[in-house]
This record gives structure tokens, C-alpha cells and sequence, in this order.
């Protein structure tokens, strides 16, 4: 997990302290950005039952939009609602391929994926894009007015927990709403929505709309963080928000005291931890990818003994 230089520099304390210190605001700022992409295919993995491969491109396609506004001038905070429109217009997409072409789920997020790739290098010119220099929405006149002394080492993360908390709060009110209603009825059973006159297919493109527009808000705010986009920042991103919505979900469904969405970005803040320690257990920041796998296949097992159990009890219950 890569700590921003600016973050060691500024913390109080010896050495280890700042370090220590760096790597738990490393990992706050980076699970909460990770948990927003978290929320998305929580829309596509729990709800809608889609396994959308947009997010491999969609998350870079925010952060692409975001440097190169940005590197133009345009300020940084416009770059959110930009990114937003451009993944929802993406999920439109994928879901127009799938519903309107006939073509299969998984193969139309490969599809828009592999388009995207090409979509990314043409926004950015080039496969890597630095705004090192530039204000963003973590550093600038405003943000830094606000947070002086002591709390300007814990702005950017403030700052994204605000952005986090707003974005969960209005995915909650959406999934209250009866768009929200049908969007999950189709994942359980599209028969419903189809008897109550309602085109199941328009209902799962909005659905990919509103997932692809979350994922690549989450790409545009990391670009910001990072102060750079890569065309490869986006590999594996599947893999991180299905581990953040399996981990969350599976740790706290017990927990009736917050909502799902609150568990999916919990989820990720704990994922990131667990990559953060086993990087400073020594293994080397190039197994980051291998880390990713191990772990996603150990949630995954776990899961799947979880499920067989519990499935293996209610035969024990009915058959007495």
C-alpha cells in the first residue's frame, strides 16, 4: 500500500510513530475511496445478481476525467459530478449491450471493459498522468483554510469520510425509493417487476447506471489522492470491491444496528487493513496483487462454508 510522502513528512513523533501513523491514515483515506467503489458492486453483485467487468474500466475512466480536467484548469470539485454522469453513461452501456444486443451478462462488462481501456488512453493522451502541482479537492485555498495545525495532517482523509458518508446516505435513500424497491426486486425475482408492468431490463441498466457512476466517482476521488492517473490503476478493482461487500456483509449481517451499505464500506476499511498488514509483515509491496488473490479466495471459502452450513442445519430442522 503506497503512503504519500506529504503524510510521513508531516506527522509529530520518532520515526516508527510517523510511520505507524502514516499507514493507519493510508489505509483510512484508501478504504473509504475503495468503499464508495464498494457500494457500486454491491449494486451489481448483491442486488442486481450482475457480474459487471465494467468496473476495471470505469474505475480508471474517473480517474483519467479527473487529471486531465484538472491539468486544463477546471476545478476539482466540478471533476465529482463530471465522473459521476460519465460512469453512469458507461453502466448505460453495458446494460444497453446486455439488454437490448441479447448478450450475456458477464460478456458485456468484458466488452465495455475492454473498450474502456482504449476510452481511458484517448481522455488522458497518454498512460500516465501526473497533477502533482495542481489543486485538488484535498489541497487547496479553501480546504486548506479550513484545516490548519494539528488537523491538516487529517484533512484528506476528513475530507473523503465527508464525501463517503454523503454518497452512502443517498444510495440509502435511492434503495428507499420505489426505483430502489424494483432495482432490488429484479435481483430477487424479475418475475414480480415484470407483473407489476414494469420493463425489467430498463430497471437493470439503471441499476448498472447508478453502480458504474459510484465506481468511477471512487476512481476520480483516488486519482486526487494519489495525484496521478495510470492505466493500470484499475486492474483487479472487481476483486477488491467483491472482497470489501463479502467481507462486510458476511462480519456483520448480525448487526442490526446500521445498514448494509455501512457494512460494505466497513468491509473495505478492514480489507485494506488486512493488505496493509501483510505488507508490513514483511511481504514486499510487488506481491500486492498475489496478497489480493490469497485473500479473496480465503472470504470466498469461508463464504461458501458458511452458506453450506447454514443450508445444512434448515435440512437438519425440517427433516425433524
Amino acid at each position: 500500500m503506497q503512503i504519500p510522502d506529504r503524510v510521513i513528512k508531516n506527522q509529530p513523533g520518532n520515526s516508527k510513530e510517523r510511520t505507524k501513523l502514516a499507514l493507519l491514515l493510508s489505509v483510512l483515506e484508501q478504504g473509504l475511496i475503495y468503499g464508495i467503489m464498494g457500494l457500486g458492486v454491491y449494486i451489481t453483485y448483491k442486488i442486481l445478481d450482475f457480474p459487471d467487468l465494467t468496473v476495471d474500466g470505469s474505475f480508471p475512466l474517473g480517474a483519467a476525467i479527473a487529471c486531465i480536467l484538472i491539468s486544463k484548469g477546471i476545478p476539482a470539485i466540478l471533476t465529482l459530478p463530471v465522473c459521476f454522469f460519465a460512469g453512469a453513461f458507461v453502466g448505460m452501456l453495458t446494460g444497453l449491450i446486455h439488454v437490448k444486443c441479447k448478450v450475456r451478462d458477464l460478456l458485456s462488462g468484458i466488452i465495455m471493459m475492454t473498450a474502456l481501456y482504449t476510452v481511458n488512453l484517448r481522455i488522458a493522451g497518454r498512460a500516465n498522468l501526473p497533477i502533482y502541482n495542481a489543486d485538488n479537492i484535498f489541497d487547496n485555498s479553501l480546504v486548506n483554510g479550513i484545516f490548519k495545525g494539528s488537523l491538516e495532517n487529517c484533512k484528506t482523509v476528513i475530507v473523503i469520510l465527508v464525501i463517503t458518508v454523503m454518497t452512502k446516505c443517498l444510495l440509502d435513500w435511492y434503495l428507499s425509493t420505489k426505483s430502489g424497491f424494483l432495482l432490488r426486486a429484479v435481483g430477487d425475482n424479475d418475475t414480480i417487476v415484470t407483473s407489476l408492468g414494469v420493463d425489467r431490463g430498463f430497471v437493470k441498466i439503471v441499476g448498472l447506471s447508478v453502480a458504474n457512476a459510484l465506481v468511477t466517482l471512487s476512481g476520480c476521488i483516488f486519482a486526487q489522492q494519489q495525484r496521478f492517473f495510470d492505466i493500470s490503476v484499475g486492474t483487479g478493482t472487481v476483486v477488491i470491491g467483491l472482497a470489501s461487500v463479502i467481507i462486510g456483509t458476511s462480519l456483520f449481517r448480525k448487526v442490526t444496528l446500521w445498514k448494509v451499505t455501512t457494512s460494505v464500506v466497513a468491509g473495505s476499511l478492514i480489507y485494506k487493513g488486512c493488505v496493509a498488514l501483510a505488507i508490513r509483515m514483511g511481504l514486499a509491496s510487488s506481491d500486492l496483487k498475489l496478497i489480493t488473490a490469497v485473500l479473496f479466495l480465503i472470504i470466498l471459502v469461508l463464504g461458501m462454508d458458511r452458506k453450506k452450513k447454514v443450508k445444512t442445519d434448515v435440512d437438519i430442522e425440517t427433516n425433524q
